[in-house]
C-alpha cells in the first residue's frame, strides 16, 4: 500500500521547482516587459520588434562566453570571456541595433519605426537561420555557460539563479523607478502625450526619442543575454514573434503601460498564462489536450480582448505625476497658511 507522505512530498517538490523556474523566467520577461514599457508606455514608441533586440543580445552574450567551435560546430568567435563581460556586450548590442534602426525612422512617422522593427527581426531571424559559420545555423549554440554554476551543486543552482534575475529585474526596476521619476521622464511623457507642444516648449523630442529608444533597445538584449545563460541553450527558431514580441506586448497592456509596476504585475500574470496552461493538458478533454497549445494562444489573445474592453488601463493605472519641486512648494505654502 501506498502511504500519502511520499506522494505529498513528490509533489510538494515539484511545485517547488516549477515555481522556482517559473519565477526565474517571469524575472527575465519582467525586464524586457519595463523596456517596453520605457518605449511606448512612456514614450509612445512603437517597437513590434522586440524579439530581435532580445535575440541579439542573447547571440552576443553566447558567442563571447562560449569556448571556440569545434570541428561539429560553426559559429564565429568563442573567446571564453566572463560571463559578466558577455552581459554588458549583449546590453551594448542591444542599444546599437537600436541607434542603427532608430536613426533613420524616428524623425518619420510612427509607423514607420514599427513597421522596420517588424522587419528587422525577420531579418535577423533569417540571417541566424541561414548563414553558414556565423551561429551554427538551425543547430543553435549549446553548452552557453551558467553565472556561478560552479559554486553551488546542481540541485541547489536554481536557487541561485533565480536570486541573480531578481537582482538584476531589481536593479533594472529601480534605475527606471529614478530617470522616469526625473525631468527626463517627464519630457518623455510630454513626447506621448503631445510631441508638438514639446517641441514648442523647446525639447528636441527626437534626441529623446532616440534616447529612449537606445536604452530601451540595450536592457532588451540585457534581457536577452540573461536569457542565453538561462537556458544555456538557444536556436533561431526559439526567438520567434509571438513568444519575443507579442507576449511582451500582452504583458505591458495588461499591467499597464506607463507604469513600471504594472510592467511586472503583467509580466507575472500573463506568464502565469502562457507558462501554467500546458501543466492542466492532462486534465483537458483529448480535443483540447493535443491543442494545448493552441488553446495557450488564445487564452492570451482573450486576455487582451477582455482589457481592452473591461480595463483598457491595465491592472495599475498609470498616475498623473508632476515635478516635486512643486509638491514640495505646495506642501510650504500650506504650512507658511496654517
Amino acid at each position: 500500500m501506498i502511504t500519502p507522505e511520499p506522494i505529498i512530498l513528490v509533489t510538494f517538490i515539484g511545485a517547488t521547482n516549477w515555481g522556482v523556474g517559473f519565477l526565474t523566467t517571469v524575472a527575465i520577461f519582467a525586464i524586457v516587459a519595463l523596456a517596453l514599457n520605457l518605449q511606448w508606455g512612456y514614450t509612445g514608441i512603437f517597437n513590434f520588434g522586440v524579439v530581435a533586440f532580445f535575440m541579439v543580445g542573447a547571440y552576443t552574450s553566447a558567442l563571447l562566453t562560449l569556448p571556440p567551435p569545434s570541428r561539429f560546430e560553426s559559429h564565429i568567435l568563442g573567446l571564453e570571456l566572463p560571463i559578466l563581460m558577455g552581459w554588458f556586450a549583449g546590453a551594448l548590442a542591444g542599444g546599437l541595433l537600436a541607434l542603427i534602426i532608430g536613426l533613420p525612422t524616428l524623425r518619420l512617422r510612427r509607423d514607420f519605426l514599427a513597421i522596420a522593427t517588424i522587419g528587422v527581426a525577420t531579418i535577423i531571424r533569417s540571417i541566424a537561420n541561414t548563414t553558414e559559420g556565423f551561429v551554427n545555423r538551425g543547430s543553435g549554440l549549446n553548452g552557453i555557460p551558467r553565472f556561478l554554476n560552479d559554486f553551488t551543486s546542481a540541485s541547489d543552482y536554481k536557487w541561485v539563479l533565480l536570486v541573480i534575475m531578481l537582482v538584476m529585474l531589481s536593479a533594472v526596476y529601480f534605475g527606471l523607478q529614478r530617470v522616469t521619476a526625473a525631468p527626463w521622464g517627464r519630457v518623455l511623457r510630454a513626447i506621448r502625450d503631445n510631441e508638438d507642444t514639446a517641441m514648442a516648449a523647446g525639447k528636441h523630442t527626437v534626441s529623446f526619442r532616440m534616447q529612449a529608444f537606445v536604452l530601451g533597445g540595450a536592457i532588451m538584449g540585457l534581457a536577452g543575454a540573461l536569457w542565453a545563460h538561462r537556458t544555456g541553450s538557444i536556436s533561431p527558431t526559439a526567438f520567434n514573434d509571438l513568444f519575443g514580441t507579442f507576449v511582451i506586448w500582452t504583458m505591458v497592456m495588461v499591467g499597464g503601460s506607463g507604469n513600471n509596476k504594472g510592467a511586472i504585475i503583467g509580466a507575472l500574470v500573463v506568464g502565469f498564462f502562457w507558462f501554467g496552461t500546458p501543466l492542466i493538458q492532462e486534465d483537458l478533454p483529448d480535443f483540447l489536450g493535443t491543442r494545448v497549445f493552441q488553446l495557450r494562444e488564445l487564452t492570451v489573445g482573450l486576455l487582451i480582448v477582455l482589457f481592452l474592453l473591461l480595463q483598457p488601463h491595465g491592472l495599475i493605472r498609470e498616475k498623473a505625476q508632476v515635478s516635486r519641486f512643486i509638491t514640495e512648494r505646495k506642501s510650504i505654502n500650506q504650512q507658511q497658511i496654517k
